[in-house]
């Protein structure tokens, strides 16, 4: 058995690419990198292209070694991981014993290795609870962030070998175990955003840009991934979630839980709301009226008749649509109901893009029961089970 290490406390990475021309600084989650290099239209264009390079180099990175790594991680996490193929990519969710939302993590594996990507502002404490989770088993958790980078770029392929590994972004597809609450893949958003990030030496970093920038591609900023990310659906633990958010809610269940596995932390919040409930909340895409030239900031109120019913969690300018948001809000909402965003300089207009629907009800959901004595003698609350009167 290793011994327990203590994780170091998170670095605020920042990319040498910030000194380069034309870089202007992110915000946010995205702190460390540059949100565009002086033409985000040109940039968002590129990349919608597959003509694009991103750094990614904030993003933290987490190695998994020892001859039990799969197997353990798929003990506490809501991913099958055990017969996880090298260079095959997934991702899986951690949760509370609630089933809220804790962290996220993209997964790869190269057959020595389990390497986990996330956010910086969830790294230390994911790493910590790796750490601690250990017990017997023969792993080790390291935050390697230090030694390693990533790169984005428009391209839905897995590593080969010889090439650098990379995780190879599987959403809007329906994992195996998975299950939707929004489209099927072939009519989802999300279809055609390719995709993956690539591991490299941290060293390395410029020199790949460049040979990049050789071959063509653009050098491109978050302002250009998030609009598409946005435009796709594709839900983000730094953004879309907050402390009481259950996977169901972002239609997470696609690509991170796997519904037939064995028990981890949270599972009963998964399966019972899969089966019998319905998510309290529902995510949703707005196009915003940019008449007014203004745009909201994230946890901006939304309004439904003056009524707050939910939240802006990400925002972006698109080059073809404009300015759009995600927002999480009231699952029983209509539909099509017409919504308003709070927003300084002015109220803005919003219409929805339906990306969990207002039944809550996944595909795979099982048919529900006819009435038996004792329900017809009861009333039927949200998860399908009677209450006497």
């Amino acid at each position: 058995m290793t011994e327990p290490t203590t994780p170091a406390e998170p670095t605020q990475w920042r990319s040498p690419l910030l000194a380069w021309p034309g870089a202007v600084p992110a915000a946010g989650p995205d702190t460390g990198v540059a949100w565009h290099y002086g033409d985000p239209v040109t940039e968002q264009r590129a990349l919608e292209r597959g003509q694009a390079v991103v750094d990614q180099s904030h993003l933290h990175i987490i190695a998994v070694t020892g001859p039990d790594r799969r197997s353990w991680l798929n003990s506490i996490t809501s991913q099958e991981l055990t017969t996880l193929a090298p260079r095959t990519s997934t991702e899986l969710l951690v949760m509370s014993p609630k089933g809220h939302l804790e962290h996220s993590a993209a997964v790869v594996d190269d057959g020595d290795t389990t390497w986990l990507i996330t956010e910086p502002s969830h790294a230390h404490d994911l790493t910590t609870w790796l750490d601690s989770m250990r017990f017997a088993m023969r792993v080790t958790v390291s935050d390697v962030t230090d030694q390693w980078a990533l790169l984005g770029e428009a391209i839905n392929a897995e590593s080969q070998d010889g090439e650098p590994l990379a995780w190879n972004d599987p959403w809007p597809t329906v994992l195996d175990g998975g299950t939707r609450y929004g489209p099927d893949a072939p009519d989802h958003a999300g279809t055609d955003r390719p995709w993956r990030l690539v591991l490299i030496p941290r060293t390395d970093l410029a020199d790949e840009i460049r040979q990049r920038q050789h071959s063509g591609w653009t050098l491109a900023g978050t302002w250009a991934t998030e609009a598409i990310r946005i435009a796709a659906w594709r839900p983000r633990l730094a953004t879309e979630v907050d402390h009481r958010t259950i996977p169901h809610e972002l239609d997470w269940l696609r690509t991170a839980v796997h519904l037939h596995k064995g028990c981890y932390r949270g599972q009963e919040t998964i399966a019972r709301v899969h089966n019998l409930g319905r998510p309290p909340r529902r995510l949703v895409m707005l196009h915003l009226d940019g008449s007014g030239h203004f745009i909201p900031e994230p946890g901006a109120p939304v309004h439904l008749e003056g009524r707050d019913i939910g939240h802006v969690t990400s925002v972006a300018r698109h080059h073809d649509n404009g300015p759009i948001a995600l927002a999480v809000i009231k699952r029983a909402t209509p539909d099509d109901a017409a919504l308003t965003v709070v927003c300084d300089g002015g109220d803005v207009t919003a219409a929805q893009e339906i990306i969990v629907p207002s039944h809550g009800q996944a595909a795979t959901r099982p048919a529900e029961r006819g009435p038996t004595s004792r329900q017809a003698r009861g009333t039927t609350n949200l998860s399908g089970l009677a209450r006497p009167n």
